[in-house]
């Protein structure tokens, strides 16, 4: 595979991933935690354990990583080829790694916690339990909503180019 082609399709792979994890952040933040505000505190907090849950698949892995590890390749090709590295590229990674960041140091050990409270059913306070967790990782999530949507435009008119 020839540098252009691998940068070429590197370039299209993490558009296409980072646009599906800047798709998930906001699907969240514009409509699952939108229906669960107005659900009991247990049904809460069984919603997102099981999410918490489910999210841990392959496929999105594949995603999640994959916008990492693909404007990582489109960097590297561009700097080995003497290209250098497009702005709007570096522009991707830094606010894709600060999206990664807050999900990293905020988000999961917030799901890890809510977690670690047990089943719905066995929690002594569960409104506690939601208090502690459903503010904080909701602006999160907006956050890094916003951090790898802007990662995403970036990728996109790095395509434009």
């Amino acid at each position: 595979m020839t540098s252009e082609l691998l940068h070429d399709v590197s370039l299209v792979l993490a558009t296409i991933t980072t646009g599906l994890v800047a798709g998930v952040f906001y699907a969240f933040a514009c409509s699952v935690m939108i229906a669960l505000r107005g659900v009991e505190d247990r049904t809460f907090i069984e919603v997102m354990q099981r999410i918490n849950a489910a999210i841990q698949n392959g496929w999105f892995a594949a995603s999640f990583m994959g916008a990492l590890l693909f404007t990582i390749v489109v960097m590297a090709v561009d700097l080995l080829s003497g290209r250098g590295i497009p702005v709007q590229v570096v522009a991707a990674f830094v606010l894709y790694v600060l999206a990664l960041i807050m999900t990293f140091r905020v988000n999961i050990p917030l799901n890890n916690q809510l977690d670690a409270a047990g089943g719905p059913d066995r929690i002594a306070d569960p409104a506690g339990a939601r208090g502690r967790f459903e503010a904080t990782w909701n602006l999160w999530n907006v956050l890094r909503a916003l951090a790898s949507t802007a990662s995403f435009g970036s990728l996109c008119w790095a395509l434009m180019l």
